[in-house]
């Protein structure tokens, strides 16, 4: 039974601790304390702007068109909530890593679908096109130690910066997405691309946003990476193309220097017959250090 005893009566000055009561009852805490914070901030939020009955609206009226624009391959709340900073935020929240991990970052909305599982030095390139790329790496543990059998899952745009989702008509299914089992040293290789920049999809409500902003939808080029082994977190990650467009000013603020890697262009000739690669071809080497689980 709910241990309100007195009548609800709305006033501005006390609006979120009024609203804050109705909590009292709910069963988890952790809740509790998240929707009493949330309509706190709110509260001082609409009361230090002045919020108008016009702004709210059109406030929901962009919520709503946001909610709309979601589909089976496209998360416009994702790109909300990156283009905000705010998946970022919570990332650097979630893992705050000991000084030697391997820096995490967004998840990005394009890891909709199952990467296929695929034999060290495949190539993740289904498609013509593009600048012949081999990414070598190893993963370790913090300290250095090697993990045998490390799980390696990528992703990344093409040349033209599309991820196979967005032109299913143009590119074979799984297009530049690969699932790695490392060898006994924790080491991975495999074929691509060179990745490009590209907008994140901005013809929707969070284009609208950005463009009333003043801000460009850009992204520079990256390969994503989800890493892990046992007893150990896993990281979300990426690696970011030295001398890219928009490094400096990734619209979803998830660059940090430490993952942003040369890309040479090599003459390798041991590398390129090993791999069935011409020369010259683009070479990046990662180096994925993983903190132990708790």
């Amino acid at each position: 039974m709910s241990r309100h005893h007195e009548p609800i009566r709305f006033s501005e000055d006390r609006s979120a601790q009024i609203v804050a009561d109705s909590f009292v009852d709910t069963p988890d805490p952790r809740l509790r304390r998240v929707l009493t914070s949330l309509v706190d901030h709110l509260h001082a939020f609409a009361k230090e702007v002045d919020l108008s009955q016009a702004e709210l609206d059109a406030a929901i009226e962009f919520l709503t068109r946001t909610g709309q624009a979601c589909t089976d391959v496209r998360q416009e709340f994702v790109l909300l909530s990156d283009v905000l900073g705010l998946s970022m935020l919570v990332d650097a929240i979630e893992n705050r890593s000991p000084v030697g991990a391997t820096s995490s970052t967004v998840l990005g909305p394009f890891h909709m679908v199952d990467s296929p599982p695929r034999e060290l030095g495949d190539s993740i390139a289904l498609a013509p096109g593009g600048e012949p790329t081999l990414v070598t790496g190893q993963v370790l543990s913090v300290d250095g130690s090697e993990l045998p059998g490390a799980l390696i899952d990528v992703w990344q745009a093409d040349e033209k910066g599309f991820y196979d989702v967005q032109v299913p008509d143009e590119v074979p299914e799984r297009n530049l997405r690969g699932l790695f089992t490392c060898d006994e040293h924790g080491r991975f290789v495999f074929r691509t691309i060179l990745p490009a920049p590209y907008p994140i999809p901005d013809d929707g409500p969070v284009g609208d946003l950005l463009a009333a902003t003043r801000r460009h939808p850009y992204r520079p080029a990256h390969i994503h990476f989800i890493a892990g082994a046992e007893h150990h977190a896993p990281v979300t990650t990426h690696i970011f193309v030295a001398g890219s467009p928009y490094l400096d000013s990734d619209t979803v603020f998830g660059v940090k220097d430490d993952l942003v890697l040369d890309f040479p262009l090599v003459e390798d000739g041991e590398l390129a017959e090993r791999y069935d690669l011409d020369k010259p071809f683009r070479h990046a080497h990662v180096e994925i250090r993983l903190r132990k689980a708790t």
